[in-house]
C-alpha cells in the first residue's frame, strides 16, 4: 500500500530525484520491497527509456563539444582507477572477481559495467551483489553529496556536469545530480556519462584477456545509440520540437522512478552483505578519482 504511494508521488512529478532515493531507502528499511525480486530488471529498463528520452532535450553539436572535452578525462581516470583498484584490491586481500567488478563500476558507469563484466570473468552471484552493492551505496551518497559540494566551490554548471560524470558511478545518480544544478550541467553530464558508457567494451575484452575467458560474450549498451538518434532528431527535425518538451518531462519522471527503485532496493540485508573490506576498496577509488577529476577540471579545464 505504501509503496504503491510512494511510486505514484514519483510519478506526479512533484518530488525530486534525491528526495525519490530517499524515500526509497527509507520504505526498503521500514516495511520492504514487495517486488525486489523485478526490481534490478525494472531499474535498468526505466534507466535506458529515461536516457533516451533525455536525448530530446539535448543539441548534437553541444554534445560534441562536450565530448571532446571529456575525452581525455575519461581515458586518464578510467585507466588510473582501474589500476588503483587492482592494488587496493591485493592489500585487503579482497577476492580477486569481487575487487574487479568494484574498481570497473567505479572507473565505467557503476551496475552497468558490473552487469557487463561479471559473465565474461564468470563470477558468483554474491560477488557480483556485493560489487553491486558497493556502488548503489556510494551512487547514494553522491546524489545528495555533489550538489552541495559543487555550489559550495562555486562550480560552473560545464564544470560540474563534467566533474559528476567522472565521478559518480552510474547513470541515474550523474543525472539526477546534474539534473539538480542546471540544465547545462545535465546536458554536458548525460552527454559524457554515455561516451564514457562506450568504455565497457575495450575494458570487458581486455578483461576476457586477463581472466583468460576467450569465449565470454561482452553486452553491449545498445540504447546509447538510441540516445545519439534522439539527439539527432531534436537538433535537424524541427517538428521534433513540438514533442520533445513532452518527451523530456516523461524522461525525468522516469529517473525519478528509477531512483526510488533504486533506493527501494538497499535494505538492511543488501548493507550488512557488502563488508567492510569491499566498502573500503569502493571508498578509496571514489575518493581517488572524485579529487582527481575535480582538481584537473578547476585548474586545467
Amino acid at each position: 500500500m505504501i509503496f504503491g504511494l510512494l511510486t505514484l508521488l514519483c510519478l506526479s512529478g512533484f518530488i525530486s530525484p534525491p528526495i525519490a532515493l530517499l524515500l526509497g531507502l527509507i520504505i526498503a528499511n521500514l516495511s520492504g520491497h514487495p517486488f525486489l525480486e523485478f526490481n534490478n530488471k525494472a531499474t535498468n529498463i526505466l534507466l535506458q527509456i529515461s536516457v533516451i528520452g533525455l536525448g530530446f532535450g539535448m543539441n548534437v553539436n553541444s554534445a560534441l563539444t562536450a565530448g571532446k572535452e571529456g575525452f581525455i578525462f575519461t581515458v586518464a581516470s578510467i585507466f588510473c582507477t582501474l589500476v588503483l583498484g587492482f592494488f587496493l584490491g591485493k592489500w585487503l586481500r579482497i577476492e580477486k572477481k569481487t575487487s574487479h567488478l568494484i574498481s570497473c563500476g567505479t572507473a565505467i558507469c557503476g551496475g552497468s559495467a558490473i552487469a557487463a563484466i561479471a559473465p565474461v570473468i564468470k563470477s558468483e552471484e554474491k560477488q557480483t551483489s556485493v560489487a553491486l552493492g558497493v556502488i548503489f551505496i556510494l551512487n547514494s551518497i553522491a546524489l545528495f553529496l555533489f550538489p552541495a559540494i559543487g555550489h559550495w566551490l562555486d562550480l560552473s554548471q560545464q564544470e560540474f556536469g563534467l566533474w559528476c560524470a567522472i565521478a559518480i558511478h552510474d547513470t541515474s545518480s550523474v543525472v539526477g545530480a546534474a539534473n539538480k544544478y542546471g540544465p547545462e550541467a545535465l546536458q554536458i553530464a548525460t552527454t559524457v556519462k554515455l561516451a564514457r558508457a562506450l568504455w565497457i567494451i575495450p575494458v570487458a575484452l581486455i578483461t576476457a584477456l586477463l581472466f583468460k575467458n576467450k569465449s565470454s560474450n561482452v553486452k553491449i549498451p545498445y540504447f546509447i545509440g538510441l540516445f545519439i538518434l534522439a539527439m539527432l532528431m531534436n537538433t535537424y527535425i524541427p517538428q521534433t520540437a513540438i514533442v520533445a518538451p513532452y518527451l523530456v518531462s516523461i524522461a525525468k519522471i522516469g529517473l525519478t522512478i528509477t531512483l526510488f527503485l533504486i533506493g527501494a532496493g538497499l535494505n538492511f540485508n543488501v548493507l550488512k552483505a557488502v563488508g567492510l573490506k569491499p566498502l573500503l576498496q569502493g571508498v578509496l577509488l571514489w575518493a581517488f578519482i572524485a579529487l582527481a577529476a575535480l582538481f584537473s577540471i578547476i585548474y586545467f579545464s
